[in-house]
Protein backbone atom coordinates (compact mmCIF):
# COMPACT_ATOMS: atom_id res chain seq x y z
CA UNK A 1 0.00 0.00 0.00
CA UNK A 2 1.62 3.50 -1.15
CA UNK A 3 2.14 6.06 1.49
CA UNK A 4 -0.46 8.84 2.26
CA UNK A 5 0.68 12.77 2.07
CA UNK A 6 -1.15 15.51 2.90
CA UNK A 7 -0.21 18.82 1.54
CA UNK A 8 -1.24 21.99 2.78
CA UNK A 9 -1.06 25.43 1.16
CA UNK A 10 -3.39 28.01 1.13
CA UNK A 11 -2.05 28.56 -2.48
CA UNK A 12 -3.93 26.65 -4.59
CA UNK A 13 -1.07 27.26 -7.41
CA UNK A 14 1.03 25.46 -5.04
CA UNK A 15 -1.00 22.71 -4.36
CA UNK A 16 -1.08 21.90 -8.16
CA UNK A 17 2.76 21.90 -8.19
CA UNK A 18 3.40 19.76 -5.25
CA UNK A 19 0.45 17.32 -6.40
CA UNK A 20 1.71 17.01 -9.91
CA UNK A 21 5.47 16.48 -8.68
CA UNK A 22 4.32 13.89 -6.50
CA UNK A 23 1.90 12.01 -8.59
CA UNK A 24 4.46 12.20 -11.85
CA UNK A 25 7.55 11.51 -9.74
CA UNK A 26 6.63 9.01 -6.76
CA UNK A 27 4.27 6.51 -5.98
CA UNK A 28 2.54 8.12 -3.11
CA UNK A 29 -1.51 8.90 -1.94
CA UNK A 30 -1.73 12.45 -2.43
CA UNK A 31 -4.16 14.79 -0.88
CA UNK A 32 -4.64 18.27 -1.23
CA UNK A 33 -6.25 21.36 0.60
CA UNK A 34 -5.99 24.97 0.54
CA UNK A 35 -7.66 25.42 4.61
CA UNK A 36 -5.50 24.59 7.39
CA UNK A 37 -8.31 23.92 9.57
CA UNK A 38 -9.80 21.25 7.27
CA UNK A 39 -5.93 19.65 7.81
CA UNK A 40 -7.13 19.43 11.10
CA UNK A 41 -9.71 17.50 10.37
CA UNK A 42 -8.07 15.63 8.09
CA UNK A 43 -5.16 14.52 10.45
CA UNK A 44 -7.52 13.37 12.93
CA UNK A 45 -9.90 11.80 11.03
CA UNK A 46 -7.57 9.43 8.33
CA UNK A 47 -4.05 8.44 8.49
CA UNK A 48 -0.90 9.98 6.91
CA UNK A 49 2.32 8.97 6.97
CA UNK A 50 3.26 12.37 5.77
CA UNK A 51 2.29 16.03 5.91
CA UNK A 52 3.38 19.00 3.71
CA UNK A 53 2.65 22.19 4.58
CA UNK A 54 2.91 26.27 3.95
CA UNK A 55 4.44 28.07 7.00
CA UNK A 56 2.41 31.52 6.95
CA UNK A 57 -1.29 30.46 6.01
CA UNK A 58 -5.02 32.64 7.14
CA UNK A 59 -6.54 30.88 10.05
CA UNK A 60 -3.91 28.40 11.19
CA UNK A 61 -0.48 28.38 10.61
CA UNK A 62 1.96 25.19 9.62
CA UNK A 63 3.52 25.45 13.43
CA UNK A 64 0.19 25.27 14.89
CA UNK A 65 -0.84 22.47 12.31
CA UNK A 66 2.98 20.34 13.13
CA UNK A 67 1.67 20.55 17.28
CA UNK A 68 -2.03 19.29 15.75
CA UNK A 69 -0.14 16.52 13.80
CA UNK A 70 2.04 16.06 16.71
CA UNK A 71 -0.72 15.48 18.90
CA UNK A 72 -2.11 12.52 17.13
CA UNK A 73 0.87 10.30 16.25
CA UNK A 74 4.32 11.95 17.25
CA UNK A 75 6.13 9.70 14.27
CA UNK A 76 4.48 11.64 11.76
CA UNK A 77 7.15 13.44 9.97
CA UNK A 78 6.01 16.94 9.37
CA UNK A 79 7.88 19.21 6.27
CA UNK A 80 7.14 22.66 6.55
CA UNK A 81 7.66 24.87 3.15
CA UNK A 82 7.54 28.63 3.32
CA UNK A 83 8.43 31.63 1.39
CA UNK A 84 9.68 33.74 4.51
CA UNK A 85 11.89 31.37 5.34
CA UNK A 86 14.13 32.73 8.61
CA UNK A 87 16.75 31.21 10.75
CA UNK A 88 14.51 31.51 13.69
CA UNK A 89 11.83 29.62 11.89
CA UNK A 90 13.16 26.85 10.47
CA UNK A 91 14.42 26.50 14.61
CA UNK A 92 10.82 26.74 15.59
CA UNK A 93 9.59 24.58 13.19
CA UNK A 94 12.52 21.86 14.24
CA UNK A 95 12.37 22.43 18.04
CA UNK A 96 8.31 22.13 17.69
CA UNK A 97 8.90 18.23 15.99
CA UNK A 98 9.11 19.13 12.15
CA UNK A 99 11.02 17.08 9.94
CA UNK A 100 12.86 19.64 8.03
CA UNK A 101 12.06 23.07 6.50
CA UNK A 102 12.50 23.86 2.75
CA UNK A 103 12.24 27.46 1.42
CA UNK A 104 10.38 28.31 -2.22
CA UNK A 105 11.59 28.48 -4.31
CA UNK A 106 12.54 24.53 -4.52
CA UNK A 107 13.77 22.10 -7.10
CA UNK A 108 11.59 18.92 -8.07
CA UNK A 109 14.56 17.02 -6.67
CA UNK A 110 14.73 18.55 -3.26
CA UNK A 111 11.18 18.47 -2.07
CA UNK A 112 11.58 14.56 -3.76
CA UNK A 113 14.33 14.24 -1.91
CA UNK A 114 13.21 15.49 1.49
CA UNK A 115 10.15 13.19 0.96
CA UNK A 116 11.65 10.06 0.37
CA UNK A 117 14.16 10.76 3.80
CA UNK A 118 11.26 11.54 6.11
CA UNK A 119 9.65 8.26 4.56
CA UNK A 120 12.14 5.77 5.62
CA UNK A 121 12.32 7.96 8.63
CA UNK A 122 8.83 7.21 9.45
CA UNK A 123 9.15 3.53 9.09
CA UNK A 124 12.39 3.05 11.04
CA UNK A 125 10.64 4.83 13.87
CA UNK A 126 7.64 2.63 13.93
CA UNK A 127 9.75 -0.76 13.23
CA UNK A 128 11.58 0.46 16.55
CA UNK A 129 8.36 1.13 18.50
CA UNK A 130 7.12 -2.26 17.01
CA UNK A 131 10.34 -4.19 18.34
CA UNK A 132 9.97 -1.88 21.90
CA UNK A 133 6.46 -3.51 22.28
CA UNK A 134 7.78 -7.26 21.51
CA UNK A 135 10.23 -6.76 24.12
CA UNK A 136 7.94 -5.36 26.51
CA UNK A 137 5.66 -8.20 25.86
CA UNK A 138 8.29 -10.73 25.61
CA UNK A 139 7.08 -12.11 22.60
CA UNK A 140 9.33 -13.26 20.03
Amino acid sequence: MAEKILIVDDEPDMLRLLSMILKEKTPYDVVTTNNPLEAVSLVQNENFDLVITDLKMPGLDGLQLLEQVKKKEEDIPVIIITAYGTIEAAMEAINKGGFDFITKPFRKEQIIFTIEKALKWLKLCRENRALKEKLKSGTN
